[in-house]
């Protein structure tokens, strides 16, 4: 591994960790967006990797967003194309077809958040810090997906509300409102996420099956219902024919544990 990433890149029996790794509150750049993007592609198409991590490096912050301090200094025709290389990688990771674990060691605001979203799943750190779109306080809007992502998660009128007065969560209450799914003790945090994500991969679980699961869910929420459905067949009639779905039914005949493989 370079020791000058932003994002460094490691795989741990099956578990691909991301750390965001811009100090001292892992803000992102360009640059660092770029280097999220290829470690996404890679995990993807790495088949020895079944679940993908995102956390922060260090111990305070998750990432604190947008690196304000380069956009106070670039034209706009700069700031609008930062949007978009930020959509089209949080789009990357929303289509990627393996499951995208968000571990929120520090505070997430802003971008820093936004990039939580786009994660399938969200588990934050004890007394690890806060979450929240606070750009309405710099006399701006998040721009990095939060008006969408955010409603989606917690409901139209609770994510207008915090849009538009930029106020923080305690983990507990984005616990209560559904925007994370659990909260971890402190004390070895990164490695009881690890362990949870290995939970969806061979021999557990066909990791191939949960990419389409999570496919079904990505793509059929923006589908009429119908078209939803047919989406569904068409996935499962794919997971039919998968060595691990030969392998679920068979094993299930023969009473036995399934050995799954990811494939």
């Amino acid at each position: 591994m370079d020791g000058g990433k932003m994002v460094e890149y490691r795989v741990e029996r099956g578990v691909a960790l991301l750390e965001l790794n811009r100090p001292p509150v892992n803000s992102y750049t360009h640059e660092l967006l770029r280097e999220l993007d290829e470690a996404l592609l890679q995990a993807r198409f790495d088949e020895e990797v079944h679940v993908l991590i995102i956390t922060g490096k260090g111990e305070k912050f998750f990432s604190a967003g947008a690196d304000i301090n380069m956009l106070a200094t670039k034209p706009l025709a700069y700031k609008n194309n930062f949007a978009l290389h930020g959509h089209e990688v949080l789009l990357r990771m929303e289509n990627t077809p393996k499951l995208i674990i968000a571990a929120i060691n520090g505070h997430a605001v802003g971008g820093g958040l936004e990039i939580a979203m786009a994660a399938d799943i969200r588990i934050a750190k004890k007394e690890g810090g806060r979450l929240g779109l606070a750009e309405i306080n710099l006399g701006v809007m998040p721009g990095m997906g939060g008006t969408q992502r955010l409603p989606r998660l917690v409901g139209k009128t609770k994510a207008l509300e915090l849009c538009a007065t930029g106020r923080t969560l305690a983990f507990e209450e984005a616990l209560e409102i559904g925007l994370i799914h659990d909260i971890y003790g402190r004390e070895d945090f990164l490695d009881r996420v690890m362990d949870y994500a290995r939970q969806f991969m061979p021999p557990n679980k066909g990791s191939l099956a949960v990419g389409k699961v999570k496919r079904a869910v990505q793509t059929g929420l923006e589908m009429s219902l119908p078209d939803g459905l047919a989406l569904e067949r068409e996935l499962l009639a794919q997971t039919f024919a998968s060595e691990d779905g030969i392998e679920g039914v068979k094993s299930y005949l023969e009473k036995r544990t399934a050995q799954f493989k990811g494939k």
